[in-house]
C-alpha cells in the first residue's frame, strides 16, 4: 500500500493535500447548491446532481493523477499540435448554435452520440496559454521582429481570443488579459505590447460604443447581454435581472454572518439561477459563514503560494514558466468568481476552479494542476539524484 502511494504521489506532496481539501471543499456546498437545479427544474432529485458532480470529481482526479507522471517537457509540444484542433472545436460551436433546456447554450459542444456537452473556451484557454509559454522559451534571448511575433504568436492568440469573443466575450477579455500577462512575463519586447495594448483599447473603445447605440437592436445576442452589463456597470442602480443575481448573493453572504447557517440550509440558493456556479460562493458563505468563505480563499492562497514555490524552484525556463501558464489562470478565476458574488466585480459567468457544478471546468482545472505536479516531480527527482550523487562522492572521500 505504502508503494502504491509513492508510485502516485509523485508531485509536490503539500500541493496535493490542499488539491484534496479542495475537492472534498466542493462536495458538500456543491450538493446543497445542485439542489437549486431540481428546484427549477422539478425533476430528479438533488442526489442525482451530487452523484453527478462526485463523478466530474473522480474523473478529474484521476485525470490530475494521470498527467502528473508525464513529463511536461513534452507537453509544450502536445499544445502546438492541439492549437489547431482546438480553433477547429471552436468553429464548429458556434457552428452548432446549441440551446439547453431553452437557453443560449452557443459556447458549449454537444458531442454526437452521447448525452454530453463541453465548453470548447476551457480548453482552448489551457492550450493558447501553454503554447504561449512555449514560445516565449523559444525566443528567450533573441531579437524578434513585430512580423514573426505577429505570425507565431499574435495571429493563435487573436484566432482563439477571436473565436471565443462572440460567445462568451467576458472569458475571451480574461484569456486575452492572461496571455499579456504571460508574454511580458515570458519577456516578449515591451514595445510590441504597448502597440498591441493600444489597438485593442481603441477596438474596445469602439466595441462598447457599438454595443451600446446597437445592443437593444439585437435581441437575445450575446451583444444584448453585454450592453445590459456594461450599463449595469455604468448604473448599478439599473434594475435587471443580473442586479437582482446579484442583490440575493449580496443577502446570503449577510445571511451567513460569521457561522453560517449550516449545511444545506441555504434559503437564497433557490432564487439564484447559477447558485450551483456563478454564485456558489454566496451559498458557501450563508451555510458556511464567513469561516467557511476565508477557509476556501486559505485554500486558493496556499495553492498559488506552492505554484510560485515551484515555478521558481525548477531547473528549466520552460518549466517555471508553464507552471506559471497553467496555475495563475486558476487563481485568476477564482478571485473574479468570489469578487462577483461578494459584488467588487460584474457579472462575468466565471466558475469557481473545482467548485462550480459541471464536468469541464473541473477536469481542466485538474488538467492543469495535474501539469503543475508533473513539474513539481521532476524537481524532486533531480534533487534526489544530486543528493545521491554527493552522497556518492563523499563516500569515496572517505574511502
Amino acid at each position: 500500500m505504502k508503494n502504491f502511494f509513492q508510485k502516485i504521489l509523485v508531485g509536490d506532496k503539500y500541493l496535493i493535500a490542499f488539491i484534496m481539501l479542495l475537492a472534498i471543499f466542493s462536495l458538500l456546498p456543491g450538493f446543497s447548491a445542485s439542489s437549486s437545479i431540481e428546484y427549477a427544474a422539478q425533476t430528479g432529485t438533488v442526489f442525482g446532481q451530487f452523484g453527478k458532480q462526485l463523478a466530474f470529481l473522480i474523473i478529474g482526479l484521476a485525470i490530475l493523477f494521470s498527467v502528473q507522471v508525464v513529463d511536461y517537457k513534452y507537453i509544450g509540444g502536445m499544445a502546438v499540435i492541439a492549437l489547431p484542433i482546438v480553433v477547429i472545436l471552436l468553429i464548429w460551436t458556434l457552428l452548432q448554435n446549441n440551446s439547453i433546456d431553452g437557453a443560449n447554450a452557443s459556447r458549449w459542444l454537444k458531442i454526437p452520440g452521447i448525452p454530453l456537452t463541453i465548453q470548447t473556451s476551457t480548453f482552448a484557454g489551457l492550450v493558447l496559454m501553454i503554447y504561449v509559454a512555449r514560445y516565449c522559451t523559444i525566443i528567450r534571448d533573441k531579437k524578434v521582429t513585430f512580423l514573426e511575433t505577429l505570425i507565431w504568436v499574435l495571429l493563435p492568440v487573436f484566432a482563439v481570443v477571436g473565436l471565443i469573443f462572440p460567445a462568451n466575450g467576458s472569458t475571451a477579455i480574461i484569456l486575452f488579459t492572461m496571455v499579456m500577462m504571460m508574454l511580458f512575463i515570458g519577456g516578449y519586447p515591451i514595445k510590441y505590447l504597448i502597440v498591441i495594448g493600444g489597438i485593442i483599447v481603441f477596438c474596445g473603445t469602439l466595441f462598447v460604443m457599438g454595443a451600446l447605440k446597437y445592443g437593444d437592436d439585437m435581441p437575445n445576442t450575446r451583444v444584448h447581454t453585454w450592453k445590459n452589463r456594461i450599463e449595469r456597470y455604468i448604473d448599478p442602480s439599473d434594475n435587471s435581472i443580473e442586479e437582482w443575481q446579484e442583490t440575493n448573493a449580496k443577502a446570503a453572504i449577510v445571511e451567513g454572518g460569521q457561522f453560517g447557517k449550516g449545511p444545506g440550509k441555504s434559503a437564497i440558493k433557490h432564487t439564484l439561477p447559477q447558485a450551483s456556479s456563478d454564485f456558489i460562493y454566496a451559498v458557501i458563505i450563508e451555510e458556511y459563514g464567513a469561516i467557511g468563505g476565508i477557509a476556501l480563499i486559505f485554500i486558493f492562497l496556499m495553492i498559488l503560494f506552492r505554484i510560485m514555490v515551484i515555478a521558481t524552484k525548477v531547473h528549466t525556463y520552460f518549466g517555471s514558466l508553464l507552471v506559471i501558464a497553467v496555475g495563475i489562470p486558476i487563481i485568476f478565476q477564482a478571485v473574479i468568481n468570489m469578487g462577483v458574488a461578494v459584488g467588487l466585480f460584474p457579472t462575468t459567468g466565471q466558475p469557481l476552479p473545482m467548485i462550480s457544478f459541471g464536468g469541464t471546468s473541473l477536469w481542466i482545472t485538474c488538467l492543469a494542476l495535474g501539469i503543475i505536479l508533473s513539474v513539481s516531480s521532476q524537481i524532486k527527482t533531480k534533487e534526489e539524484l544530486e543528493t545521491k550523487k554527493i552522497s556518492e562522492e563523499v563516500i569515496q572521500d572517505i574511502a
